[in-house]
C-alpha cells in the first residue's frame, strides 16, 4: 500500500515538474522573442548609443537654464535630447501606424516605442509589430492626446519578471536609484524632451493619479499636491500647474487593485501676465528755486496740491494671484479605469 502511495506521489510530482518546466520554457521563449522584437525596433528607429554621454545630475538642466538666463553661461543643450532628436520613426510606422514616439530612461532597460490604440486592452498582449506576445507594448492611455499635450499623460507597460518593459520602475523606491536616473526622455517627430521625475508610489487603479481632465488651476494644484504627498521618495522637485506631467504605470504583483507609478514633469513657463506687478517708484523731488516773498504762499500751496495729486495717482504694488488660482475646483473628468489585467 505504501509503495503504491509513493508511486502515485512520484507521478504527481513528475507531472507538476513537467508542467512547470513547460511554462518556464514558454516564458523564456516569450522573453527572448520580445527582446529580439524591440531590438529590431531600436535599429529601425536609429536609437543612438548613449553609453558615452555623461549622466545628468538631478535638476542639472534647470540650473544650467537659470545660468543661461542670467547671462553667465551659454544656452543649455541637454546632451541626451541632442542625441535623441534625430531619431526617425518612418520605418516603424511602415509596420505600425500607431507609433507615436519613443520613451527612454538613460542607462536603464527602458527604451521602447510608444503606441496608442482605440482602447487600453489591445497592447497588453500585442507587441509594437501588432504580433501576439506576453510582453505587450508600452502604450498611451487611449483617452490622452497623441501629442503628449495633456496636463497628465498616462503611459502603461508590463512589470515583467526579467525586468524588461516597465519592470525596472520599482527600483525608484530607492532615492539613490532616482539620483542616478532622474530623467525620462520622450522623443517624437518634434524632437526630444526631458521630463524630471518627482514622485514614485503605489496607488489604487481608481485613484486620482489617473485623472485626465482638469477644470481649473486649483484642480491641477490639488492633483500635484496629492502626487507629491504619496511619493515614497523625496526628490525636492516641485511641479507646478504650468508643467506637463507623465505618469508611468505598471502592475505591482500585489493583485489587480493597485499599480506602481513613477511621475515626471516637463517644466513649463509661467505666463508673463501672472507675474506680480512691480511697485512704481516715486521720483525724487527737485528743489525749486526760492520764489519771491510776495508769491511764496501761493507757490507753497500749489506744490502741496501737486504732491498730493501725485501721491494719489501712484499705482499700488499688485498682490493679486493668477486668475486661475482663484477658481474653485469642480467636476473633474472621471479617472480612466484600467482593465483588470492591465499593466
Amino acid at each position: 500500500m505504501k509503495k503504491k502511495v509513493r508511486i502515485v506521489l512520484m507521478v504527481v510530482l513528475a507531472a507538476v515538474f513537467a508542467v512547470s518546466a513547460v511554462m518556464l520554457i514558454r516564458e523564456l521563449t516569450q522573453y527572448k522573442k520580445g527582446e529580439e522584437t524591440y531590438q529590431e525596433a531600436e535599429e529601425l528607429a536609429g536609437v543612438p548609443d548613449l553609453s558615452d554621454v555623461e549622466p545628468l545630475a538631478p535638476d542639472a538642466s534647470a540650473s544650467s537654464a537659470a545660468a543661461s538666463a542670467s547671462g553667465s553661461a551659454v544656452p543649455y543643450v541637454d546632451p541626451y535630447a541632442e542625441e535623441l532628436r534625430n531619431m526617425d520613426f518612418s520605418a516603424l510606422r511602415k509596420v505600425n501606424s500607431e507609433i507615436l514616439g519613443w520613451i527612454l530612461i538613460p542607462n536603464t532597460v527602458i527604451s521602447y516605442p510608444v503606441v496608442q490604440h482605440a482602447n487600453n486592452d489591445y497592447y497588453l498582449n500585442h507587441t509594437w509589430r501588432k504580433q501576439s506576445g506576453m510582453v505587450g507594448s508600452i502604450f498611451l492611455e487611449y483617452q490622452n492626446s497623441a501629442g503628449f499635450s495633456d496636463f497628465n499623460t498616462v503611459i502603461y507597460g508590463h512589470n515583467m519578471n526579467n525586468g524588461s518593459m516597465f519592470g525596472s520602475l520599482k527600483k525608484y523606491k530607492s532615492k539613490s536609484y532616482w539620483n542616478s536616473h532622474p530623467y525620462v526622455y520622450l522623443t517624437t517627430d518634434k524632437g526630444s524632451r526631458a521630463y524630471e521625475i518627482f514622485a514614485a508610489y503605489e496607488v489604487s487603479t481608481a485613484g486620482a493619479t489617473y485623472q485626465i481632465g482638469f477644470s481649473s488651476a486649483d484642480a491641477k494644484q490639488s492633483f500635484l499636491d496629492y502626487c507629491v504627498g504619496q511619493s515614497v521618495i523625496s526628490t525636492g522637485v516641485t511641479p507646478t500647474v504650468y508643467d506637463q506631467i507623465i505618469t508611468l504605470s505598471t502592475c505591482t504583483g500585489h493583485g489587480h487593485a493597485t499599480r506602481w507609478v513613477v511621475q515626471a514633469r516637463l517644466k513649463g513657463t509661467v505666463p508673463a501676465d501672472t507675474q506680480p506687478a512691480a511697485k512704481a517708484e516715486t521720483p525724487a523731488e527737485t528743489p525749486a528755486e526760492t520764489p519771491a516773498a510776495s508769491s511764496s504762499a501761493p507757490a507753497a500751496s500749489a506744490a502741496a496740491s501737486s504732491s498730493a495729486a501725485a501721491s494719489s495717482s501712484a499705482p499700488a504694488a499688485s498682490g493679486e494671484e493668477p486668475a486661475g488660482s482663484q477658481a474653485a475646483a469642480s467636476g473633474e473628468a472621471a479617472s480612466p479605469a484600467e482593465a483588470a489585467t492591465s499593466p
